[in-house]
């Protein structure tokens, strides 16, 4: 008999329970499961809805089950549903009818979004953890490539010198904005549902305080049909890991490139590479790749949310049970992406030197010609026009820009002095661009300092 069957004359089909069961996924919840009943059977006792004897028996024997569930001494049942009524019966079997006041005042509509909301923000804290580890580790790649000139690019062509440094700390940017969006979707996951009921709450003087604050929630939910109908909360975290993923993303594709041999920038260790199964020259940074397919998924993850999401009236439907295994796996697939990315880069080899023999072509240095002139005298938009056509010069004569006699830049402006190659060396470039943000050495400098600040401030 199920625990809700009394209204029900014949048994649920074999096929129906294997279809309706949540058990094979929503069991990693065991811990948050029974942590929130334990909260509430302890506050039915203090509140004088059940005796504080009976609260205190519920309570050590929910413990004995965790104890148990760890220890691999239980088995859960596909027929008990999901993990909330398999915690449940198993304690009615060792405790009798005392196990059966458990339930009072709570729905299994309440319960589950409870439970989801604790389990996140444990998940929220790990990948947290992981993304100030590889905070750390940019910051140690930055600090060894201060002076490791290679070409920005836009448009996948060469644009102007940068340094490696200053590329990475670009990736800092965006995996620091990565935190502070967790951060902020904490924030709003950080309210305590239980108390909501099925939809319209309970007529029981539950203490919905007393149970978020033995449960860590900075707040209780306002409504309770949105206590028991909300799940923004999961999708915002969907949409958290999703930038997750396509901040890895577009670095692994700079880095699948970057190892190719047209690029030859970097080198993958040998441990975050694999081979040929027919080609034996081969070393294929398949790890790299691995992590940019996985990013669909976790995009596929948030459609399912919301599409799951679009059309349910309120409250409680069961369309909603869907929200887990997408949730699950797109936390799942950042878990696993995350650590091996951040070994996978402290341990790749730079190629300094073809990083600097690529950022001297492709003219790289002409927006500083069009700034040397200009600060000849010279109008902008004519000073483009003439380091234009000295690039096209180039291109016919086969020269880069610092390669031209005095004589031929004079052939297109007079204004242009011996001082024209300290002003257009590639070092030069670098470090006359010292605003804030930009790729000087003081500037990268300044923005490394503020992310340690940062990473101290958080740890």
């Amino acid at each position: 008999m199920k625990l809700w069957g009394g209204r029900f004359t014949v048994s649920t089909d074999k096929a129906v329970d294997d279809f309706h069961s949540s058990i094979h996924f929503d069991s990693r919840m065991y811990r948050q499961d029974i942590a929130g009943s334990i909260a509430h059977a302890e506050m039915l006792g203090r509140c004088g809805v059940i005796p504080v004897s009976e609260a205190e028996l519920i309570c050590s024997t929910l413990r004995e089950i965790l104890s148990d569930i760890e220890s691999g001494k239980v088995h859960f049942e596909v027929e008990a549903e999901d993990i909330h009524m398999n915690v449940e019966k198993i304690l009615i079997d060792r405790i009798g009818d005392v196990g059966k006041k458990l339930h009072t005042g709570r729905s299994r509509n309440d319960q589950v979004a409870l439970d989801l909301r604790m389990y996140l923000r444990d998940e929220i804290r790990e990948i947290k953890g992981m993304l100030l580890e590889l905070l750390a580790v940019l910051l140690e790649i930055s600090e060894k490539n201060m002076d490791t000139i290679m070409p920005g690019y836009t448009h996948l062509q060469r644009a102007q010198p940068v340094t490696l440094a200053h590329h990475t700390m670009a990736y800092f940017q965006m995996f620091r904005r990565d935190v502070g969006r967790l951060d902020d979707c904490y924030a709003r996951m950080d309210v305590m549902p239980l108390g909501s009921g099925a939809l319209a709450g309970t007529t029981y003087p539950l203490d919905r305080n007393f149970v978020a604050e033995k449960l860590g929630f900075s707040d209780i939910t306002q409504n309770s049909l949105d206590g028991v109908s909300d799940r923004d909360f999961v999708i915002e975290l969907a949409s958290c890991l999703s930038v997750i993923m396509m901040h890895l993303s577009r670095y692994c594709e700079e880095l699948i490139l970057w190892s190719s041999a047209e690029f030859s920038f970097i080198e993958m260790d040998d441990a975050y590479s694999t081979g040929s199964s027919i080609m034996p020259q081969k070393k294929n940074p398949d790890v790299a790749e691995l992590i940019r397919g996985k990013t669909g998924r976790v995009y596929g993850s948030l459609i399912s949310l919301l599409t799951m999401m679009k059309s349910l009236p309120l409250a409680y439907n069961k369309d909603m049970q869907e929200d887990k295994e997408a949730i699950f796996d797109a936390v799942d697939t950042v878990k696993a992406c995350l650590p091996v990315f951040t070994k996978m880069l402290s341990t790749m080899k730079i190629k300094r030197e073809n990083m600097y023999r690529a950022a001297c072509g492709g003219f790289t240095n002409a927006t500083d010609v069009a700034d040397y002139l200009v600060k000849k005298g010279i109008p902008f938009r004519s000073a483009h026009e003439i380091v234009g056509r000295m690039v096209l010069y180039c291109i016919d004569n086969d020269k880069a820009l610092d390669e031209l006699t005095i004589d031929e830049f004079k052939g297109f402006s007079p204004k242009i002095e011996e001082d024209v190659y300290e002003a257009i060396s590639l070092e030069k470039c670098v470090s006359d661009r010292k605003l804030p943000g930009g790729p000087a050495p003081d500037s990268v400098r300044a923005a490394m300092e503020n992310g340690r600040k940062f990473l101290k401030a958080i740890r």
